[in-house]
């Protein structure tokens, strides 16, 4: 088994949640604990969902491109998976926070990107790179 990142996250209504990460996300679940917390399968890594009461407030942080909402997390997918996301994200009727754009065009790290909230407004960045390799050459 190679390195895998395990984040815990607040789910708020921990049903709710889990539907848009299969539903939406197509993601599938592992171990869990009946209305307490269930592992997520995203993309080879393990998210943990957990019922909560609280959601994690978040700031707008200046990067290159705008204003990018802190904390958030994400995964890098190929362009397929990519944009078999974002017809899912249309067919379920849900709204980004920041519409897919194109960044660093012509760059090396060309890349498409959007930014979307769960229910409990944790915030996602997918993004899809034209050149994967770039990022870590080294590994």
């Amino acid at each position: 088994m190679s390195a895998i990142v395990h984040l815990a996250i607040p789910a708020g209504d921990l049903e709710t949640t889990v539907k848009f990460y299969t539903d939406v996300f197509g993601c599938t679940l592992g171990n869990s604990e009946k209305g307490r917390w269930v592992d997520v399968n995203f993309w080879g890594n393990e998210l943990t969902l957990h019922q909560s009461e609280e959601q994690l407030p978040s700031v707008r942080h200046d990067v290159d491109m705008g204003a990018v909402l802190v904390p958030h997390f994400g995964v890098h997918l190929t362009q397929s998976d990519f944009d078999a996301l974002k017809e899912r994200i249309a067919a379920a009727g849900l709204k980004y926070i920041d519409e897919p754009y194109r960044r660093f065009s012509g760059d090396k790290y060309e890349q498409e990107t959007f930014f979307i909230a769960d229910p409990n407004n944790n915030i996602l960045e997918i993004k899809t790179m034209k050149n994967p390799e770039v990022l870590f050459p080294d590994v």
